[in-house]
Formats: C-alpha cells, sequence, structure tokens
C-alpha cells in the first residue's frame, strides 16, 4: 500500500479535487490521495495510464472526457501515458456487450491508429506525452508467458463480471478469448508500472484486473478513476459513431457547432462538467443564471464556442456561430422541438419527413421539397432524391414545423 507518511497537504487537496471532478468513481481515494502527497513531497511525477483501442478511425467528443481528465493530470505535473491497444485490438474488447466482438484486423488497426494520436494530440500536450503500443510486451509474451499470465487470475473472478454473468446465464456463448482482454488490459498496467488508470464507466472491470495483477508481480497496485460515459446528441445513447449521435473532433466548425447546439438545455449541464475547461464555480453561476431567467440559448453558444475553439480556432468559433445564427434568421429555432429517431440510415428525405411527423403524407412532402420550404440544419433541400446518413438533424417544414431527428444505422 502507498506510503501515508508524506502529508497531504492543501495543494495536495486542491490536486485531489481536481482529479476528482465530474469522475464517477475514484477507487482507492485515500491510497490515490498518499500518492499524490507522496509525489509531491519527492518531486517524481505520478505514472497515469489510458489506454484505448483504435476500433474507429475518428476520435468524437465521447473520448475526450477521459482526455480532458488527463491533460488535467498532466498540467498538475505527472507523466501521461496514452496506450494504443494495438494488441489487444485483436481480441475484441467484450465490455458492456451481449455477444462476441468482432476483432479487427492488424492492417485495420494498422490503419485507425495512424490518426489516433494526432486526434489525442489536439487534447493532450505530445510534448509531455508518452506514446506507447501493447504489442511491445504482448508479442513477446508466447503462449508460455500467456498461460503463466492466465494462472495469476482466477475464472471465478473472471465471471464475476456483469456482462460475462448475463450471458453465461442466458446461454449466450462466451469465447474463451474474451477473457483474455481483461487480463492483457491488467497486464498493461504492470508492464507501464502504472500508479492510477482513467477510463469509462464500462471499464471498471478491467481496471480493477490491473490492481490485482500488480499485486501479483510484486507492484503497488494502481488506483482508478472512471469517467461517466457521455450521451450523444440524441441524449439517449452514449454517444458512438454507429448510433449517429457523435461529435467528431476534426469535423468542420459549423458541423460541431451546429451539433452542439442541437443538445437539449438539460444534457447540455453535463457537457459543461465533462467537456469545458471553465471552473465549477462558473458553471454553478451560469446555472443560476438560467434559473433566473436568463435564456439557456445564450448559455448553449457559449458552450459550442468554447468547444469549437478548442479543436479549430477562436476565429472559427465567431464565424460558426455567425454562419449558425444567419441560417436561421428568417425563422428562429425553438428551444422545444420533437425529438425522433429513426433507423435504416441511409433515409430519404421524402420518408424522413414523413415518419417525423412532419408532413401527412408523401405527396405533401414532395410537395415541400419542390416548393423550397423544406431544411436541414438551416440548409434549403431541394433534392427529392436526397439520402440522409447517420447523425442528427433538425428538419424544418415550412417557418413552424421542427423536429430533432437522428437516424441510426
Amino acid at each position: 500500500m502507498p506510503s501515508t507518511e508524506a502529508p497531504i497537504s492543501p495543494e495536495v487537496q486542491e490536486h485531489l479535487r481536481i482529479a476528482k471532478r465530474g469522475c464517477d468513481e475514484l477507487l482507492v481515494e485515500t491510497e490515490f490521495a498518499a500518492k499524490l502527497a507522496r509525489s509531491h513531497a519527492s518531486g517524481t511525477p505520478l505514472r497515469i495510464k489510458l489506454g484505448l483501442d483504435p476500433t474507429a478511425p475518428d476520435i468524437h467528443l465521447g473520448h475526450t472526457v477521459v482526455l480532458n481528465k488527463m491533460r488535467q493530470l498532466q498540467d498538475l505535473g505527472h507523466t501521461v501515458i496514452f496506450l494504443i491497444g494495438d494488441f489487444t485490438s485483436m481480441i475484441g474488447d467484450p465490455s458492456g456487450r451481449n455477444a462476441t466482438r468482432p476483432p479487427l484486423t492488424p492492417e485495420q488497426i494498422h490503419e485507425n491508429a495512424k490518426t489516433y494520436y494526432a486526434q489525442a494530440s489536439l487534447v493532450l500536450d505530445p510534448a509531455r506525452t508518452e506514446i506507447r503500443y501493447n504489442s511491445e510486451w504482448c508479442d513477446p509474451l508466447g503462449a508460455r508467458g500467456l498461460i503463466k499470465l492466465a494462472s495469476r487470475y482466477t475464472v471465478a473472478r473472471m465471471m464475476e463480471r456483469e456482462d460475462f454473468t448475463r450471458r453465461f446465464k442466458g446461454g449466450i456463448p462466451i469465447s474463451v478469448h474474451e477473457f483474455l482482454y481483461p487480463l492483457m488490459q491488467g497486464y498493461d498496467s504492470v508492464a507501464l508500472k502504472a500508479d492510477l488508470e482513467l477510463g469509462g464507466t464500462d471499464q471498471k472491470f478491467n481496471l480493477l484486473v490491473g490492481r490485482e495483477l500488480q499485486k501479483e508481480y510484486g507492484q503497488e497496485p494502481q488506483c482508478i478513476l472512471t469517467m461517466p460515459l457521455l450521451e450523444g446528441t440524441d441524449g439517449v445513447d452514449k454517444m458512438s459513431k454507429s448510433k449517429g449521435n457523435y461529435i467528431g473532433i476534426t469535423e468542420s466548425p459549423d458541423s460541431m457547432f451546429g451539433k452542439l447546439m442541437s443538445i437539449s438545455d438539460t444534457l447540455m449541464w453535463k457537457y459543461f462538467e465533462l467537456l469545458s475547461f471553465r471552473s465549477m464555480q462558473d458553471i454553478a453561476q451560469l446555472q443560476k443564471q438560467v434559473n433566473d431567467g436568463m435564456n439557456p440559448r445564450d448559455t448553449k453558444v457559449s458552450l459550442a464556442q468554447e468547444i469549437v475553439a478548442r479543436f479549430h480556432s477562436q476565429h472559427a468559433a465567431q464565424q460558426a456561430l455567425a454562419t449558425f445564427d444567419a441560417r436561421f434568421r428568417d425563422g428562429a429555432i425553438p428551444e422545444d422541438m420533437p425529438e425522433v429517431q429513426l433507423g435504416a440510415a441511409p433515409l430519404g428525405i421524402l420518408k424522413v419527413l414523413r415518419e417525423a411527423g412532419l408532413v401527412a403524407s408523401g405527396s405533401e412532402a414532395q410537395r415541400n421539397v419542390e416548393q423550397g420550404g423544406v431544411r436541414v440544419d438551416g440548409d434549403r433541400i431541394d433534392d427529392k432524391a436526397l439520402q440522409l446518413q447517420a447523425g442528427t438533424y433538425v428538419v424544418q417544414v415550412g417557418k413552424r414545423k421542427f423536429a430533432r431527428v437522428t437516424l441510426t444505422g
């Protein structure tokens, strides 16, 4: 266990407060406080690990919830390790899934990893970030090493994992290789001698495996810090490219701004806490102002501008606001509008209009398009054959009919 000899000074308490902002859980808090105190007294930075599997080529704002926390800890002087799970991606993470996740091929992993770190560097300071690939130590293990590693964790402990238990009870197959995923992720912590590992709430089990394996290898166990999963623009499911409710950090300023403005007034506050760099005191003051009658749209604008400026520039944020306002100058977007979820993207605009309840028939949909009365995210639509891809859109018919439509694949 960490030594508690170093004093928990006011500065250490402030660093602990920063670490805990917006987090779901910090285990074990007393251990982490002791690690911080020892680090402060000795001048030795803590080793803080975040592992991401390059399952898709792009990073969205949901990923940056944990990256923002890494940056906060980096700014406190600690060593952050951005770990690309090129080896574990070939296994496939079963976390939270009801079926075996297909593993990626080495070619897919290589292509996805090309842009991963470049995008993460928009949040992290690349000059102070240690980038690693877990194939560095996983490939050399070989069959003999893997068997020895597997001997250090029991099947009973593995079956404590909720998704495994649910699938086992439901008669849904669990492949043996799926047990290897949390085992290998835990071994990453051993290889890196991590003091703290970060992840989403769905990663808690895997992070705890790392603690146990470090004990098995005679290391001081890492603490774990889990961050909430960020709901996407639909306000229902966690942000995901496959759900079409994501905001990519390399999207254009106008697209990013518009999507942020489309989130609900309620969800806006969670985005502030997890994505904004404003202090919690500032955010509390904004909430008070809204409760006292300030238009929540103005507050949402400040959030959208902050995020766009972070990934583009302040000038781009100002231009995005001007473009957004110009789109809806002829008829302001209502603060509240129907939320509609439709599947089977891509979906034709005429069918979208019907299924969203904005028109009564296909002929009415066609007539509105022909007369220039249909807009999607403020842009007039004149193509009756337009296909909308997965995503969230503000769809408008005439001056008074609106719906926020989310199309999923």
